[in-house]
C-alpha cells in the first residue's frame, strides 16, 4: 500500500483568519431552521472576498459532533492514497446482508457507494486501510479530535471521533484547492464524486451525513461548495432533530432555502 510521507499538516480553521469586519452573523437564517423545527448552524465562506456569513456562531466554532457519513470524504481520500481503493470504479461485492436502504443491497463501485452513502462499503474500506494507518492520517490532517477509541469500522459513527463545523469547512476548502496532503489525482477524484448538481447557473458539490449524538438526538450534516461564475463559496450545515422522519428531505430543503435566500442558484453571484 502507498502512504504519502508528509509533515504534519493541521487543517486551518478559516474563521480565525478572518478579521471581525469580514464575519457577519446572519440571524435572519433562524427562520429557516425554525420552520423545520430544528436547531443548528450554517457557515458560508466567500473565497474571492474573504467574507464569512454565519448563523449561530458559538455552535459553528465551538461545538464538535460525530462526522457521520461526511467522513466518507476522508475515508475515500485515504483509501485512494493508500491503494485500499484502486479508483472510483472499484467494486466491493455486496455481503448479502439486507439493509434498510435498498441502494446498499448490491455490488457497488466507490463512486456509487459515495453517492448513495453506503456505510457497508466504506466500513470495508476502513478495515482495509487499518486502524494504525487511519490514525496516522487523522493526525496528519488534524481532523477533529483525531480519536479512534472504538472499532475501525464505526469510529466516525459512534461519537468516538468529533469535529466542528469550522473544521469541516477548513477541510473542504483545502480539498477544493488541492491543498491536502494527498496526490492531486486523489483529490480530483473525490471532488468529482462530490458533485451533486451542475448546470448553466451553478455547480453544487457536497457530502451529507446523518448520525446520532450521545443524547440520542439525530444530527444531520451537509458540507461542500457552490460555484457560480467560476467563484467558489464553501459551506457547512449541521442541525439537531428529535426525529429522523423526513430528515433527509428537511436537510436538503434547509440547504437549498439558505442558498436561495443568500442569492445563489440563479448564476447571479
Amino acid at each position: 500500500m502507498r502512504i504519502l510521507v508528509t509533515t504534519t499538516l493541521f487543517i486551518s480553521i478559516i474563521f480565525f483568519s478572518c478579521s471581525p469586519n469580514n464575519v457577519k452573523e446572519d440571524k435572519s437564517l433562524q427562520q429557516i431552521f425554525d420552520e423545520n423545527n430544528v436547531k443548528g448552524t450554517f457557515g458560508l465562506f466567500d473565497n474571492s472576498k474573504g467574507d464569512f456569513i454565519i448563523y449561530s456562531l458559538s455552535r459553528y466554532k465551538d461545538s464538535a459532533y460525530l462526522p457521520a457519513s461526511t467522513f466518507k470524504i476522508v475515508n475515500a481520500l485515504v483509501g485512494l492514497q493508500t491503494g485500499a481503493i484502486v479508483n472510483e470504479k472499484m467494486v466491493i461485492k455486496w455481503s448479502g446482508i439486507t439493509y434498510s436502504n435498498p441502494d446498499w443491497n448490491k455490488d457497488l463501485t466507490m463512486e456509487e457507494a459515495f453517492k448513495v452513502s453506503a456505510v457497508p462499503y466504506f466500513q470495508e474500506v476502513a478495515k482495509r486501510i487499518g486502524k494504525d494507518t487511519m490514525k496516522i492520517w487523522l493526525d496528519t490532517l488534524g481532523y477533529g479530535s483525531k480519536k479512534i477509541t472504538t472499532t475501525i469500522d464505526s469510529f466516525w459513527l459512534d461519537n468516538s471521533l468529533k469535529i466542528t463545523a469550522d473544521e469541516q469547512l477548513g477541510l473542504i476548502k483545502k480539498l477544493y484547492f488541492d491543498q491536502l496532503p494527498f496526490n492531486k489525482t486523489t483529490q480530483e477524484t473525490v471532488k468529482n464524486i462530490m458533485i451533486q448538481e451542475k448546470n448553466a447557473n451553478y455547480t453544487l458539490a457536497y457530502k451529507t451525513g446523518l448520525g446520532f449524538k450521545e443524547n440520542g438526538q439525530a444530527l444531520a450534516w451537509v458540507v461542500g461548495w457552490i460555484e457560480e461564475n467560476k467563484h467558489p463559496y464553501f459551506f457547512v450545515l449541521n442541525f439537531d432533530s428529535n426525529s429522523t422522519e423526513n430528515i433527509v428531505t428537511i436537510r436538503k430543503n434547509i440547504l437549498m432555502n439558505i442558498l436561495k435566500k443568500l442569492g445563489f442558484l440563479e448564476g447571479k453571484r
